[in-house]
């Protein structure tokens, strides 16, 4: 028993000693703190965006509608469909078209066999006339030498006024039916068109956005049957506030947000709209877009325009803790990490604007580790620009 104490004392000793050299460590590492990087907040120039809304459009568009009441027999394109410039959309009933065309061909062959004839009877018609005239002079000539009596002379020249009538009526009838046959020609043509107005064709390549009719319905003048919109030509049409006009250049270059790609690309402003809307005070702005994939007709989409700068204060967006609404940073104060709570506005380039809850000149931690907590010690180091 004697020889196992002076060796349980030596455990207990080197057991006492490793307790205080853990308690000095543990001491150590509290008074040094957690090495953190740290930022100063200085005022910086922040560039004010006026933004503004609209959808995107394509430059141009069509809608096909019928020039004639008739029925529609087919409907050969549906939404979605991608067609080609002279490609049928849409065929009519043709059939009171024909029957008209027909029938003013008709007339136009009755009203030729009808010149024909008149024809004959204004030859027949002049010869009798040059007949009455030389039988007149003829007679003329004999009443000089007191070979006919007046009666005689008075009956020739009857004769001559009748041949002459003769012939001016046959004219006269030649003329009217010459104008017959130009009215049934004029109708031929206007039928012809009419004809033609039976088939629905596109007038460019392009996308048919919506299908408004069927087989079976009328189809009336004017009335939309398909919506076509030609591909690889889009724009933002937005609008903007009369008073902010003067923000607008033609020919600028614009940042544009679409939701539906969320993606921002880059557009250029290629029209203002030369009226302002009384209703609204607002003026339309059309801003070309690239061509994208997936890029469609509808969209909503936001476009920034310069509207100078201001003063801000901005920090790493990294910097900013969120916990639901409220946003806070940490302020190394003397060593010590203190939880600050802030007002952020916009965000941009990863950094956001403090509205209030800092002032230039203190130093915030850029990336606070998860179990951080306010009033712990840390140790401070720069980060790097």
């Amino acid at each position: 028993m004697n020889r196992l104490l002076p060796l349980a004392i030596l455990i207990l000793m080197t057991t006492g000693c490793s307790q205080h050299e853990t308690r000095v460590a543990a001491a150590g590492a509290e008074q040094s703190g957690a090495a953190v990087q740290v930022e100063t907040v200085a005022d910086s120039e922040l560039a004010e965006i006026y933004q503004v809304s609209g959808s995107v459009r394509a430059r141009y568009s069509a809608a096909i509608a019928a020039k004639i009441t008739a029925n529609i027999l087919e409907v050969r394109a549906q939404a979605g469909d991608h067609v080609q410039a002279g490609q049928t959309l849409i065929v009519l009933d043709r059939w009171d078209l024909e029957a008209n065309l027909r029938r003013f061909e008709a007339a136009r062959a009755e009203a030729e066999s009808a010149i024909d004839e008149t024809e004959s009877a204004i030859t027949a018609a002049r010869a009798n006339f040059e007949l009455a005239r030389v039988t007149h002079k003829r007679f003329q000539d004999l009443l000089a030498n007191m070979s006919v009596s007046l009666q005689e002379l008075d009956e020739s020249q009857a004769g001559l006024r009748s041949a002459e009538a003769t012939l001016e009526m046959a004219a006269s009838k030649r003329r009217q039916i010459g104008a017959r046959r130009g009215q049934a020609e004029a109708e031929i043509a206007a039928a012809s068109v009419a004809l033609g107005y039976a088939t629905l064709a596109a007038p460019f390549a392009a996308l048919v956005t919506e299908r408004k009719a069927d087989p079976g319905s009328l189809a009336t003048p004017g009335a939309p049957l398909l919506t076509l919109e030609r591909e690889g030509n889009p724009r933002l049409d937005a609008s903007i506030d009369e008073s902010r006009l003067g923000l607008v250049r033609v020919g600028e270059s614009v940042a544009v947000e679409i939701d539906g790609l969320n993606r921002a690309i880059t557009g250029r402003v290629a029209e203002v709209a030369p009226s302002v809307d009384a209703a609204t005070r607002s003026v339309t702005v059309k801003i070309d877009l690239p061509a994208l994939p997936g890029l469609r007709s509808g969209m909503f989409g936001r476009a920034g325009f310069a509207a100078g700068k201001h003063g801000a204060l901005l920090v790493p967006q990294s910097a900013v803790l969120e916990r639901g609404q409220i946003r806070s940073v940490y302020v190394v104060e003397g060593g010590t990490a203190r939880l600050r709570f802030v007002t952020l506005g916009e965000g941009r380039d990863d950094q956001s604007e403090v509205l209030s809850g800092l002032t230039a000149g203190e130093r915030i931690i850029v990336t606070p580790a998860p179990l951080l907590v306010d009033g712990a010690r840390v140790a401070i180091q720069e980060a790097a620009k």
